[in-house]
């Protein structure tokens, strides 16, 4: 089973040379979803946004499907679907425009395109609302849209930041089954989340973020053989507070 992602004693500061991520490693094998979990100020999003391009990698190293995202970042990318904690998309397009622009970046062809896109759409329940500009829509429905563009030219990786923030109890039951097809079909996910009771049950490995340092980072059977993720999590940082 090949490597996906991997983390490589990656470091990253702020301005005032404090250490928003610090020294972590960590790998995503084919296949498997992972579950990144942490506090507001962890460094989830600045890992995050490292992974896929949007901020530079200067300590450490991000692999994706076997290429540097230090020495190929446009190839890296090429291979990713990413959404945001608050996704941006262009609010003077249809929605079936903007999944349309999103394809042709990654180069998706009609056929597998129009195939995706009427899958994805059925699935998130929004197929009639295509045609109807983006400006109409609800949250929910934006972020329905930005799932779809996401999902559409079937990314090897997939990233997502908080991804169930927002969505309805049917579309989130819709994107956790979309999430597992894609890695049945031998992609990977890496996503943050704050409910542990998702990550308990969606993900096959989670890590856990405290203060930029990874103090948990294991397969989640394992992990929780005699306890919760919640409780694992709460303990690990009472450990840290002492």
């Amino acid at each position: 089973m090949g490597k996906i992602l991997e983390i490589k004693e990656f470091s990253k500061s702020y301005d005032d040379d404090s250490k928003a991520v610090d020294n972590i490693s960590l790998s995503i094998n084919e296949g498997e979803i992972y579950g990144f979990i942490g506090h507001n100020g962890a460094g989830k999003s600045t890992t995050i946004k490292s992974v896929v391009g949007i901020l530079p990698v200067r300590d450490g190293d991000i692999i994706v499907d076997g290429m540097s995202v230090r020495q190929n970042i446009k190839a890296c990318q090429k291979k990713i679907g990413y959404i945001p904690d608050n996704p941006d998309i262009y609010d003077f397009m249809t929605g079936i425009d903007y999944i349309n622009f999103v394809a042709d970046v990654y180069s998706s062809s009609s056929d597998e395109r129009t195939a995706r896109i009427e899958k994805y759409a059925t699935e998130f329940d929004i197929l009639d609302d295509l045609g109807d500009l983006i400006s109409s829509y609800s949250h929910g429905m934006k972020q329905k849209v930005s799932l779809i563009a996401a999902f559409v030219h079937h990314p090897k990786l997939l990233v997502l930041d908080e991804p169930f923030v927002g969505l309805d109890p049917k579309a989130s039951a819709s994107l956790k089954k979309c999430m597992r097809e894609l890695c049945d079909e031998g992609g990977a996910i890496f996503f943050s989340t704050h409910v542990l009771e998702v990550a308990e049950k969606l993900c096959d490995k989670v890590g856990m973020l405290y203060k930029g340092s990874l103090i948990v980072d294991g397969n989640v059977s394992e992990l929780t053989k005699d306890t919760s993720l919640e409780e694992l999590f709460l303990h690990a940082l009472e450990v840290r507070h002492e």
